[in-house]
């Protein structure tokens, strides 16, 4: 009897999630970010301060990276799919709460978390994560700006903008651990496909 090497299992259908535009937009957010958050490290923790040789240039990279950090969204305005994303970011549905709820719950089962291209804890992310980043750019340009308001002004505006940096390193930190703990949908954001198998587990009325 003759003996057949078995036929190699076809490879999982894979699905179009993201444009190259729009995986650019993340990129460079995420990278501009993360400029901000290493560099403010560095000013701010006494620590990693002393390491610091040329603090001057290192302000004037966080303040340059801070600057720029709208600006991969704005330019990312001119894709379509770029917008389409951002509506379905700000639409919060019935699904959204009942996703709400079993992450509350920890109720890891597949038919209780319900979501759309974007689950509700995304989109809550997505929302604070881009008022945080308006207000730090506001209070930031009071700090640098000093002639144009009161010192009052900018006094409260550097209590914000330092505690609320350090809220934008946890949450940022918590974003990037769970990240890690999905690689298809990291794959999703490097690739732009994901495989049907994960589209249907994690996002099940988007693929409907």
């Amino acid at each position: 009897m003759s003996l057949r090497a078995e036929a190699p299992a076809p490879p999982s259908a894979r699905v179009h999630r993201f444009t190259r535009a729009e995986r650019w937009v993340h990129r460079a957010t995420a990278a501009l970010m993360g400029a901000c958050v290493v560099t403010a490290a560095f000013l701010y923790i006494p620590q990693l301060a002393v390491m610091v040789g040329r603090r001057e240039l290192v302000v004037r990279i966080h303040e340059c990276a801070g600057l720029a950090l709208p600006v991969p969204v704005l330019l990312g305005l001119a894709s379509r799919a770029f917008r389409a994303d951002l509506r379905f970011l700000n639409r919060f549905g019935p699904h959204d709460k009942v996703w709400l709820r079993a992450a509350l719950r920890r109720d890891k089962r597949r038919a209780a978390r319900p979501a759309g291209k974007f689950n509700a804890g995304q989109k809550i992310y997505a929302a604070w994560i881009a008022g945080a980043t308006l207000v730090m750019l506001g209070t930031g340009l009071m700090m640098w700006f000093t002639r144009l308001t009161p010192l009052m002004w900018r006094t409260s505006a550097t209590f914000v903008h330092d505690w609320l940096a350090l809220t934008v390193g946890v949450v940022l930190a918590g974003h990037i651990g769970m990240a890690l703990g999905d690689p298809e949908a990291r794959r999703g954001l490097r690739t732009g496909t994901v495989t049907e198998e994960w589209a249907r587990r994690e996002h099940p009325l988007w693929r409907r």
